[in-house]
């Protein structure tokens, strides 16, 4: 008997959103074509539409947020939802409450939507397991297995500097081996057909089966990114790291940090991106952070637009010209 998608609901429309991986080429296009529609909205003198007027989104954030936490908010508001953001800290769970009996009592206040950031890979999934019928989930981020909505803008802002994936070259630089971001960015331009995709990292920030995801995996920084379209850097997640991974900082962005003459090997319109935060001097200088190839500002605009795409769409209400306009 074949496995029922957790992520769609009977209609085959999108329920939860958890992970890049699964999910067909046309459902992520559609996802980009609705946030293209919503890309206007923040340059309106009223920065809101009624999409979700009556509904209530509940962030559950486990872990240190500022981009991410603040954009889902900031979409959710423009869609007209009450929005609630739980102070873990403080919450009843510190107290010894489960998880699962905090989300039965947020259910019990008519809750809609649960956006959820957890250091444990799963956990997006198993909240969505257990969760009441009429509720969604999207993952906001999940130890080291995925970030959907960070791949969606990454895809969402190629898409917008280079129109079509297939021609592209794309590098994929730095922490591979701990980053959710770099899996459902793999997973996304595989899916989307990118003519090539590479990862470029020492071997110790490598996972071993990387290769097994139809990338070319690459440990020389100026070979990765020879003639590349777009290239994507990744922060190193030290947190997350256990041993001598690295000799020092210093030594990895002499050998693996974007600067201006390591991008000089990649095609002149290449763009740069980085999902932050950014760790300057470490895995790349301010010259091309802050340089005319960079669009890492543009990821961030791009995210409210992407998450109120995701949103609406996992409640049943993706906008109509009319009133996305």
């Amino acid at each position: 008997m074949r496995r029922r998608n957790l992520q769609l609901d009977a209609q085959g429309r999108l329920r939860h959103l958890l992970t890049i991986e699964g999910l067909k080429r046309q459902q992520i296009v559609d996802i980009l074509d609705t946030a293209e529609s919503f890309i206007g909205v923040g340059d309106q003198p009223v920065r809101k539409i009624p999409l979700l007027r009556g509904k209530t989104v509940v962030n559950l954030f486990f872990e240190a947020s500022t981009r991410t936490l603040t954009t889902f908010e900031l979409a959710a508001k423009r869609l007209s939802a009450d929005v609630l953001k739980i102070n873990i800290n403080t919450s009843a769970t510190v107290k010894g409450e489960s998880l699962l009996d905090m989300l039965r009592n947020l259910e019990a206040m008519h809750c809609d939507m649960f956006v959820v950031r957890h250091g444990d890979s799963g956990a997006a999934h198993l909240i969505a397991q257990h969760v009441a019928p009429h509720i969604s989930v999207v993952n906001a981020g999940d130890g080291r297995h995925a970030h959907p909505t960070q791949a969606l803008l990454d895809m969402f802002t190629i898409r917008q500097q280079k129109g079509e994936f297939a021609p592209l070259t794309v590098a994929i630089v730095g922490d591979i081996l701990h980053s959710r971001v770099a899996r459902s960015q793999i997973h996304a331009l595989t899916t989307l057909g990118v003519s090539e995709l590479r990862v470029v990292a020492p071997r110790t920030l490598v996972p071993e089966a990387v290769s097994g995801l139809g990338v070319h995996v690459f440990h020389d920084l100026h070979e990765g990114l020879r003639d590349a379209d777009v290239v994507i850097m990744l922060r190193l997640q030290k947190e997350r790291m256990q041993g001598a991974m690295l000799p020092s900082e210093h030594e990895y962005f002499h050998t693996f940090g974007l600067t201006e003459d390591s991008l000089a090997v990649a095609k002149p319109d290449a763009i740069v991106m980085h999902p932050g935060p950014i760790n300057r001097c470490v895995e790349i200088s301010s010259e091309v952070a802050d340089g005319p190839q960079s669009v890492i500002l543009q990821q961030v605009s791009n995210g409210i637009a992407v998450r109120m795409a995701v949103m609406s769409m996992v409640l049943g209400r993706a906008p109509v010209d009319e009133e996305a306009r």
